[in-house]
């Protein structure tokens, strides 16, 4: 398979989960966990982190078969 697709499809899921992760922390349930515990809930958390790793891993993708195509 083409990585080209791979890594579109990997950003378009990672801004997806970013853009998830900034629904939730906008959050009423959400504010107020991080005002009383000073950190977001676990799902908000793994939004991000899940989010930020397949956006990074499709713009390296993106970016790295660029290079290497001929």
């Amino acid at each position: 398979m083409n990585h080209k697709i791979i890594g579109i499809v990997l950003l378009v899921i990672g801004l997806i989960l970013l853009f998830l992760a900034y629904q939730s922390s906008q959050s009423i349930g959400d504010q107020v966990t991080e005002a009383v515990t000073g950190r977001f809930t676990d799902s908000t958390i793994w939004y991000l982190i899940l989010g930020a790793a397949s956006a990074a891993g499709g713009v390296g993708l993106l970016v790295f078969s660029r290079s290497t195509s001929h």
